[in-house]
């Protein structure tokens, strides 16, 4: 709170995220100005501002640049807008940002880009400086795309989950259709070895072993869309920002389905259709 401007309805009283950085935050962190620049040793920047482009929307000036806006009581004016970037996770909506220059901290965290292929030089580096500047403490650093990556734990975990059970319950089904393949097959010996003497063909008696065991999939699919439709819209309704599920999404995984199914129909079918029709009519 405590944010005014120009053309401000006086009773809304909206709330901004604030960020407290130092010269060379725009190119140390790589964000996209969309308009202005960021702060500099050339200009007294002490009571300027940048905002978001959410903040921009939020305050509704046309040319922001250079208009006044008031932050916990000190006046400024904007000199720059930066797109909109996330610092928080996927499941909050991007808050407006209001980022204030603040010279010569006496906390926080310096923020520190560097090339990939010189961290332990930049680390030795570093842990030299920090032991000459502080040291009666500990030399301590994260890594942004860690901290960033700790948001998502559960989600990498419901991922590994999710894969593991899903390969336990293919298998199962797996095993549970090869049992009743084979026991199709059994049950129709003998009209299978009537069929073939009167002229069936191989794949004819593929087709009729499979038919209905797909058939089956097929029916099973269909009511599987809707359910996992709903319950994959739920779990992405708690992130701001996610994926929409397409239509072809549930075609493909009903198409690997069948395939599945097929490849386990398959050899034991193919036993069946090619096996000696006089050999399952002795039987009888």
């Amino acid at each position: 709170g405590g944010v005014m401007w120009k053309g401000k309805t006086p009773n809304t009283n909206p709330r901004f995220t604030q960020l407290a950085a130092d010269y060379d935050f725009v190119t140390t962190m790589q964000t996209d100005l969309v308009a202005g620049r960021d702060f500099s040793t050339d200009y007294n920047d002490s009571s300027n501002y940048l905002i978001n482009e959410k903040a921009l929307k939020l305050i509704g000036y046309e040319d922001p640049i250079g208009k006044p806006l008031t932050f916990w009581g000190q006046k400024g004016s904007i000199i720059g807008v930066v797109k909109d970037f996330h610092f928080h996770s996927f499941h909050v909506p991007i808050d407006p940002l209001i980022i204030r220059l603040i010279g010569q901290p006496r906390w926080g965290y310096a923020m520190i880009r560097f090339e990939h292929d010189k961290l332990k030089s930049v680390l030795v580096a570093l842990g030299k400086l920090h032991q000459t500047m502080n040291p009666d403490f500990t030399f301590d650093h994260q890594f942004a795309d860690e901290e960033y990556n700790e948001m998502y734990i559960s989600e990498h975990l419901i991922k590994s989950l999710a894969g593991y059970f899903t390969m336990i319950a293919i298998f199962i089904s797996c095993l549970g259709l090869l049992g009743l393949v084979i026991f199709s097959a059994e049950q129709r010996t003998k009209e299978i070895g009537i069929r073939k003497v009167i002229g069936a063909s191989i794949s004819s008696i593929f087709v009729l072993l499979s038919k209905e065991f797909l058939i089956l999939i097929g029916i099973a699919f269909l009511f599987a869309i809707p359910i996992a439709w709903w319950s994959m819209t739920h779990w992405l309704n708690h992130y701001a920002y996610h994926i929409t599920l397409s239509w072809w999404i549930f075609v493909l995984a009903g198409f690997f389905a069948m395939i599945i199914a097929l490849l386990t129909i398959c050899l034991q079918a193919i036993k069946a259709a090619i096996a000696n029709p006089i050999i399952a009519l002795r039987t009888e």
